[in-house]
């Protein structure tokens, strides 16, 4: 699903990585870990196509295609999620509206086809009802007033409707109380054909999700498999 090649990365003429060598298979729930500032989430916006990281060497390919020169939309399309640790607020824009344009974009570039508003309305009930999320949420400007566990969910509420190839949380625990964490290792472990990349420094966490396999980056390197 997702293979990096000898992968560095800078950020404004420095060095954040360094020979990155990476290979997560398809259905794979794949920690990673490493203490703070080695590198981490800056993996995952350069997989996600950030455009602040410039990619000096290496190469990115996922699901067979090499994305390394792909733009963050295109990417997106393909199937590519990214959860944010801190997501800021989008006044004048309501989650409801957000999930629309996202489903139309993401059905258009996969069918060709225009995305009907019954079956938009009918996937968005579907994961409202699993996430048991009020109602009320679709009419709120995006996270404006919204704790840091409403946050999570509403993550959860766009991962579960786009349902993408590749989902990359970062710190998905982080701001959520016991029960969205819960919920959150619930939700990965149903998406079983969508494959998980998830950063955690909760050891608790990391037990609910259960990881098939563990990469460490120390100082911009891996350390171990």
């Amino acid at each position: 699903m997702l293979e990096i090649k000898n992968l560095c990365v800078s950020l404004d003429g420095r060095e954040l990585l360094r020979d990155i060598n990476i290979h997560v298979r398809r259905g794979a729930r794949v920690l990673l870990s490493g203490p703070n500032g080695s590198g981490k989430s800056t993996l995952v916006q350069t997989i996600a196509g950030n455009p602040e990281y410039t990619i000096t060497k290496g190469a990115i390919s996922f699901d067979g295609r090499d994305i390394t020169n792909e733009n963050l939309t295109t990417r997106a399309l393909l199937g590519i999620f990214i959860g944010a640790q801190n997501v800021p607020e989008i006044p004048g824009l309501t989650v409801l509206s957000f999930l629309k344009h996202s489903c139309i974009a993401h059905t258009h570039f996969d069918t060709g086809r225009d995305l009907s508003m019954a079956d938009f309305l009918s996937r968005v009930e579907s994961a409202r009802s699993q996430l048991d999320i009020p109602k009320d949420w679709l009419n709120r400007d995006i996270n404006v007033g919204f704790s840091g566990g409403e946050r999570k969910r509403l993550m959860l509420l766009q991962l579960i409707i786009t349902n993408p190839k590749l989902a990359i949380l970062d710190e998905p625990d982080s701001g959520a109380d016991a029960d969205t964490q819960k919920q959150i290792a619930a939700t990965i472990d149903h998406m079983r054909n969508t494959t998980f990349l998830f950063i955690s420094h909760q050891s608790q966490f990391t037990k609910m999700v259960n990881p098939c396999d563990e990469i460490k980056i120390k100082n911009g390197k891996i350390t171990r498999r």
